[in-house]
């Protein structure tokens, strides 16, 4: 005769812990990099700001010339959660062992790598086989002491091959299990590409996301390169980010964070993180 009062009260509870879940994946992060200006100066101060900001969710590596407990100390007063940090392609080729013991040390879920090497401007499907190699293998050992590895693209892998292109072959060859990606909204669409479509071509791929807006009128380049004052307030740009969040809740992001390469970021980026809210 009681249970009815008690299966409200657990229905309830479901509910708010499912409710509770769906806004910490959606939760928006930050890429440090973005405050590279202000970290050199203030590194407490500048922790600080974040949380004022109300941000959670960070994506770093290193410790701005801290020692690893006096930073992650930082980290905790501010309520800070590093979720990914940054990992060199040749020590990924050389012993990834460094990067995940560093990953550990901050709590860290994935190590992301965030650029090929490869000679000036030339980028050729040897380098992608060589990345293809030490990404399936690093990833395995990564995988193995229960973390994820994933890649950012900065526009040079869409170069056409065959009958797509060099980041169709490194998907194509590279196995989810080890090995996954970072989408930077920006530079796939710098390279002319659209990034809704390629959410939509690799669902699940894309675990991580940088959310990034363009100045309208920045020319594409396949170069990997741009003026870093071609970043503009998100939603002010022609990314067209409101269909990339929507497109990205659907097909496996797990990870959301805002970064912003202008000398602008500490006003931009509350501006940015206004416009993201609005969308929800």
């Amino acid at each position: 005769m009681k249970l009815l009062p008690v299966i409200k009260i657990l229905c309830l509870y479901l509910m708010i812990s499912f409710l509770s879940q769906r806004v910490q994946a959606q939760q928006i992060g930050l890429q440090l990099y973005s405050l590279r200006e202000q970290f050199k100066t203030d590194v407490p101060g500048t922790l600080a700001l974040i949380k004022k900001w109300n941000i959670h969710e960070i994506e770093g590596g290193g410790t701005y010339g801290l020692g690893m407990d006096e930073y992650k100390k930082l980290l905790a007063d501010n309520h800070l959660n590093m979720v990914s940090a940054g990992v060199d392609f040749d020590q990924l080729a050389k012993d990834p062992q460094p990067a995940i013991d560093e990953a550990k040390a901050f709590g860290a879920k994935y190590i992301v790598c965030f650029w090929i090497p490869h000679n000036g401007t030339e980028f050729t499907i040897d380098d992608i086989k060589k990345a293809v190699d030490v990404f399936n293998a690093a990833g395995k050992v990564i995988q193995a002491n229960g973390l994820s590895l994933c890649y950012h693209p900065h526009g040079y892998e869409f170069r056409p091959y065959e009958n797509g292109t060099l980041f169709d072959y490194l998907v194509q060859h590279t196995d989810a299990k080890y090995f996954n990606f970072e989408m930077d909204v920006f530079w796939v669409k710098n390279a002319g590409q659209d990034p809704v479509a390629l959410l939509k071509k690799y669902p699940n791929r894309f675990l991580l996301l940088h959310l990034k807006d363009r100045k309208p009128g920045t020319e594409n380049n396949q170069n990997g390169t741009a003026d870093e004052e071609s970043n503009v307030v998100l939603g002010q740009g022609d990314v067209n980010i409101a269909a990339i969040m929507k497109e990205a809740k659907k097909t496996g992001v797990k990870h959301y964070f805002i970064e912003d390469e202008s000398s602008r970021p500490v006003q931009q980026i509350p501006e940015s993180l206004s416009y993201l809210h609005q969308l929800k």
